[in-house]
């Protein structure tokens, strides 16, 4: 085992005695000033910090049966190349230690940045169109403004916020409901790479853990913890971004929402936060006027009219058609039967400038011919 697997085992070791939470472990470190320490401690020392058990007592004096096991784990971790943060070292995310269950240990891959300003998007597994391009487009604006994105790498929204980080000069964070050897899903394994490259993926749970249910909520509050803010893109009634956002609040963090249609099942989440007091989000201006002491200013001479040009504002000199078109398309898909209706054009002369908007980027061809502007 490596040099540097001294310092780490004893972390490991208490992890895996049954009884020492997440708070509880926070506790005994407290107290006792290190794991080490605390495997050490007195017994009738542990016996009076709150929480510990007669059970997790002897399980601390008599830790040989968990010795192995620790051991066998860490050294995966090290020959892997995987990296190690306790709640002493001093690249430990600050905000995260706040809370009131930090993980004692966390481990990653990629790139660690302590003092980037993080901020969470979250949202609905089932996205739609415009949920996802929304993600997908603040991520980038938010990353582009300097914060470092966080999210859970699930499919949908958190995939798209991912995406966006990634195509822009930024930052992002992807935080696992499973270990490190288990990528959920599975077809997320190339972003699971491409994450490395520019940010990180982190987890607290053992590497061959898989993606059970009850997992999620517990890696949300690091999602919440790690953030100055959380977005909410989309989400059902009853969603675990809701969950989110409620510990996202209870950390003291702000809660942002993006408003969707009255119609949408996807939205119903997402007004009842809005409903609830979160901050409406329709650029990504409206999220940094709130966190604008985290990140750089803008450049002298932006106005904030400039920074917040609609997306589907025609260019100067646009053939009068084009911009008839352009100015029919919102965030949300359109059939192209509403286009041609709308427009009062022939329909062969729509589907050409569509396909011309689109091939220049400024519109997006969704399934079932529909469009919105990108």
């Amino acid at each position: 085992m490596r040099p540097d697997a001294d310092k780490y085992l004893p972390w490991f070791v208490l992890k895996e005695i049954p009884g020492v939470g997440n708070q509880s472990y926070l506790r005994l470190l407290q107290a006792f000033g290190g794991p080490a320490q605390v495997l050490a401690a007195d017994p009738d020392a542990l016996a009076e910090i709150p929480g510990i058990s007669h059970k997790t007592i002897a399980g601390i004096k008599h830790c040989r049966p968990y010795l192995n096991a620790a051991r066998i784990e860490l050294a995966r971790v090290l020959d892997l190349g995987i990296s190690i943060i306790t709640l002493q070292d001093a690249s430990y995310p600050r905000l995260l230690k706040t809370i009131s269950d930090p993980p004692p240990l966390l481990t990653y891959q990629g790139v660690w940045d302590k003092d980037a300003p993080c901020l969470a998007i979250v949202g609905s597994r089932a996205g739609s169109s415009y949920g996802i391009s929304t993600a997908r487009r603040l991520a980038f604006k938010l990353a582009e403004k300097g914060f470092c994105i966080v999210s859970g790498m699930a499919r949908g929204i958190d995939t798209a916020a991912h995406a966006g980080a990634l195509d822009s000069t930024g930052k992002t964070i992807a935080v696992l409901g499973s270990g490190l050897k288990k990528i959920y899903p599975r077809e997320n394994r190339r972003l699971f790479e491409k994450i490395q490259e520019r940010g990180s993926v982190i987890s607290e749970f053992k590497l061959d853990t898989d993606p059970y249910p009850y997992n999620f909520p517990v890696r949300n509050r690091i999602i919440a913890g790690l953030s100055c803010g959380t977005i909410v893109v989309e989400a059902a009634g009853k969603s675990g971004s809701l969950i989110t956002a409620r510990l996202a609040a209870e950390f003291n963090r702000e809660v942002f929402a993006v408003p969707g249609s009255i119609a949408s099942q996807k939205s119903r989440g997402t007004h009842l936060l809005l409903k609830q007091g979160a901050k409406l989000v329709e650029t990504e201006a409206d999220v940094v006027e709130e966190l604008s002491h985290l990140v750089h200013a803008e450049p002298a001479g932006a106005s904030s009219e400039q920074t917040n040009v609609k997306k589907n504002e025609p260019p100067v000199g646009m053939d009068p058609d084009k911009t008839r078109i352009l100015q029919l398309l919102d965030a949300y898909p359109q059939h192209i039967d509403q286009i041609i209706e709308a427009s009062r054009m022939p329909s062969d002369a729509v589907s050409a400038i569509l396909l011309e908007l689109e091939l220049s980027g400024m519109i997006q061809h969704h399934p079932g011919n529909c469009f919105s502007i990108s």
